[in-house]
């Protein structure tokens, strides 16, 4: 790769890092990069630099945002008393997209996994209890993945909310077991929200 100058080079260092960009793939969009119009390359770098300075949790649901509350969370439209609980964003976008869902989301930031070391602590179930205290929600329903951390945290949820007076629900069937949330399609999805079970 010396072939290139180091300014090139290091553009295709930093991309080949992304998930799934292999060298010649970060070869290839650095060379896209440098003969694009320099507004459009501009525009790129001005893109990336606000997406590290703005983006943050929102305060409410923990979904990435502009401002402390999200667009879901701060939508009149959404049905209050309906919470979905999901491990990361990856899988509140999944189930928006699937267009099945009309309430608000719980987004854990992670799975409980003992192996890891990571308990109730370590995940937003404090700040999920804090909620379900309130008084404004009539059902959680969980959509944890279906991994072995996916079900034991949807148990140990439906144990600490077993206190208040919410119906619990799981999504259905429709997510393959073992299965990863966020890559299922949105027709499975759909009709895993539609027949969602009570624990």
């Amino acid at each position: 790769m010396n072939y290139y100058p180091v300014s090139i080079r290091n553009v295709i260092k930093g991309l080949s890092k992304l998930p799934g960009i292999g060298e010649k793939t970060a070869e290839r969009l650095a060379m896209h990069i440098l003969r694009a119009p320099n507004d459009e390359a501009l525009k790129l770098s001005r893109s990336i630099a606000e997406l590290k300075e703005k983006t943050k949790l929102c305060t409410k649901c923990f979904a990435l945002s502009d401002g402390d509350i999200c667009d879901i969370c701060s939508d009149p439209s959404r049905d209050r008393g309906l919470l979905c609980v999901v491990e990361q964003p990856a899988e509140m976008v999944a189930i928006e997209k699937s267009g099945a869902y009309n309430g608000l989301y719980h987004i854990l930031q992670g799975l409980l996994s003992p192996v890891e070391g990571i308990g109730p602590k370590d995940i937003r179930i404090d700040e999920l209890r804090s909620r379900a205290a309130d008084g404004r929600i009539r059902e959680i329903v969980i959509a944890t993945g279906t991994s072995v951390e996916g079900e034991s945290t949807a148990s140990y949820i439906a144990e600490a909310m077993a206190q208040y007076r919410i119906k619990i629900t799981r999504i259905a069937s429709g997510v393959p077991i073992g299965g990863d949330l966020k890559y299922v399609d949105q027709i499975t999805l759909r009709r895993a929200m539609e027949t969602r079970y009570v624990l």
